[in-house]
């Protein structure tokens, strides 16, 4: 009886701590979630400074492809929110969407919105022209400079950092610094 107990309290302490970092896949949702919020933010920026007509229409075109991965991204992290115990985890979802469009808008902001137009409007076209895998893969990459608002578990880290170094790179780069 003793033994089953000991067991319960290791199975109980496992998830405990597994609810305050990222799994892969947790890990992937965010930054899918940021990579479109990103594509918005420059869509709805960009859309009425000349030269850079269609934005928008782009960033609606990548939504449409994607949507049965973007709601997917959001129910895995509406389920971590749950796993936590948050008592609102689709208004906790709201809530980090609404931080990560702001912040990227606060940085175009800082740069100059042509400036910013210049810089990330490829970034628009090349999202729209991604497979779903190749949309995954940029969403699986760890950027030393870009903290999720959760961290991802040091096991999984591993992982994505063996994946990464096994490919070569062919996702955009970020070159802004969160916080």
């Amino acid at each position: 009886m003793a033994l089953l107990a000991i067991i319960l309290s290791f199975t109980a302490t496992g998830n405990a701590y597994a609810s305050r970092c990222y799994n892969t896949s947790q890990f992937e949702a965010e930054q899918g979630l940021r990579i479109h919020s990103e594509l918005m933010v420059i869509g709805l920026t960009c859309q009425l400074i000349p030269g850079y007509n269609g934005l928008y229409g782009q960033y609606q075109q990548f939504t449409h492809k994607n949507r049965t991965l973007i709601a997917d991204y959001e129910n895995r992290l509406i389920n971590f929110y749950k796993t936590r115990g948050s008592g609102e985890p689709t208004k906790k979802l709201h809530t980090l969407r609404t931080d990560i469009a702001n912040e990227i808008s606060q940085h175009a902001i800082k740069m100059s919105v042509t400036s910013f137009c210049n810089h990330f409007s490829p970034r628009l076209e090349r999202a729209l022209s991604m497979d779903q895998a190749t949309l995954q893969r940029w969403a699986r990459q760890i950027w030393p400079d870009l903290k999720t608002s959760t961290p991802l578990c040091r096991e999984d880290e591993a992982d994505l950092i063996k994946e990464a170094s096994a490919r070569p790179r062919h996702t955009p780069e970020r070159k802004y610094v969160r916080r």
